[in-house]
């Protein structure tokens, strides 16, 4: 149960994600990040790791989109 929660919220937040790659809307990545670390700990206390993983993959590009456009563009 706790693996499709975390993926739940990793879809949740990779639809925050996408458009946030767009210039200009990299603080959206900002709102995104919450829900994915809260994806990530569910997917941790779960017995299987496909959640963990897919949340990890999204909060890899969102790190990447903010360290690109230095933290808030």
């Amino acid at each position: 149960m706790l693996n499709i929660l975390s993926y739940i919220f990793g879809l949740i937040s990779l639809i925050i994600v996408i458009p946030a790659t767009i210039p200009l809307l990299g603080w959206a990545n900002w709102i995104a990040l919450p829900i994915i670390v809260i994806g990530v700990i569910m997917g941790a206390l779960s017995s299987k790791d496909g959640g963990r993983n897919f949340c990890l993959i999204v909060l890899l590009i969102a790190g990447i989109r903010l360290s690109l456009g230095g933290g808030i563009l």
